[in-house]
């Protein structure tokens, strides 16, 4: 009786570290399948997360080649298990940013579902042209600047957005967005239509109502005004100049556009040929408004003009003195004096040695 009460023991002892092997053993595999599957199975061999552009029609074959080759892969076997679980087919175009150390869920389900991370797009006030506007906002985006240029000078494609050819600069406000890399050009153009509005909103267009012009108008406005002077401190001046002219219905006669028709904008003198030149945005030619913006205006500059002191300024010529500034005049008597002695000063540079 003793032997066998000995013996039920010692199976039982046996039965219950088997049990316990057992049961170490599905602990560990369910550890590192929860620590592959939430924490990491990806290990950047630099220690730095990196950055990856997926285009349309990449396989996971061709995915994990590219991630191979700045990370070490822990457990592949898992991984393969994990893919199936999550039913991993393809993975969506996009611009990704994986981190260092990744678990096999967060990178299938990133790749998976398009999350994305997104990328930042920014121009200034020194982008002129169509052109220019179309590469700055493209560079860092899966959209070429071709077809952007295309519809920036789509008559038909603008028109329901308020703008054509040559105003359609004005939709494009100086700033750094956050979109996604594989935006088409219809969700771009609608992007910048609702910062557009937002921008525009009901006080600044009551402002521009008050002084007599759209927000194009007053846009075309600013462009002017920052073409005129690199001293922000004279912009309220020079817009208020601007709006007296455009309100007496006087030529502009603005030389930042008398750059832009003839398009060489590392002018430094303007010449009487130049003043010649066949172009709408010569505005010693041509009354009124250019038809369009000579610059994208930063939205500051937007707010000088809306905000223009109220002065009876209608000329300007630069300073003799030439220290980035003008001197302003109410009569053409006045001004004329002052620009004798601007010409006197310029005649007596040697410009083949500023060359």
């Amino acid at each position: 009786m003793a032997k066998y009460e000995w013996t039920k023991a010692r199976i039982l002892r046996w039965t219950l570290g088997i049990s316990g092997w057992i049961f170490c053993m599905i602990l560990l595999f369910v550890t590192e399948q929860y620590y592959r599957w939430e924490v990491s199975n990806f290990t950047a061999r630099d220690g730095e997360a990196h950055v990856y552009n997926i285009y349309e029609g990449t396989s996971i074959d061709s995915l994990m080649s590219m991630l191979r080759q700045d990370y070490d892969i822990d457990a592949e076997t898992d991984l393969k298990w994990h893919m199936r679980i999550l039913l991993f087919r393809y993975p969506e175009p996009g611009h990704y940013i994986v981190p260092a150390k990744i678990g096999d869920r967060e990178l299938i389900e990133k790749f998976k579902y398009g999350r994305q991370t997104p990328v930042r797009i920014t121009w200034n006030h020194f982008v002129r042209t169509r052109e220019e506007l179309a590469g700055k906002v493209t560079t860092h985006l899966l959209m070429d600047s071709v077809t952007l240029l295309r519809l920036l000078e789509d008559d038909a494609y603008l028109a329901p957005y308020g703008f054509n050819k040559e105003t359609s600069r004005c939709l494009f406000i100086p700033n750094t967005y956050e979109v996604y890399w594989n935006i088409t050009p219809e969700q771009l153009f609608d992007r910048m239509q609702r910062e557009y509005n937002t921008f525009w909103n009901d006080e600044r267009r009551a402002k521009a109502d008050s002084i007599g012009l759209t927000p194009i108008e007053i846009a075309i406005v600013a462009s002017i005004v920052e073409g005129e002077s690199h001293n922000k401190n004279e912009l309220p001046l020079i817009a208020s100049l601007y709006l007296n002219r455009v309100h007496k219905n006087m030529p502009l006669q603005s030389c930042p556009t008398i750059k832009y028709a003839v398009g060489d904008f590392k002018l430094r003198r303007i010449l009487y040929s130049h003043l010649n030149v066949d172009s709408p945005y010569n505005t010693y030619k041509n009354p009124g408004l250019p038809p369009g913006p000579i610059r994208c205006p930063a939205p500051e500059t937007i707010d000088i003009v809306l905000n223009a002191p109220k002065t009876d300024y209608l000329f300007m010529c630069a300073s003799p003195e030439l220290n980035n500034t003008h001197i302003f005049s109410s009569s053409y008597s006045a001004h004329s004096a002052a620009a004798r002695q601007y010409r006197h000063t310029m005649d007596t540079i040697n410009w083949d040695r500023l060359q």
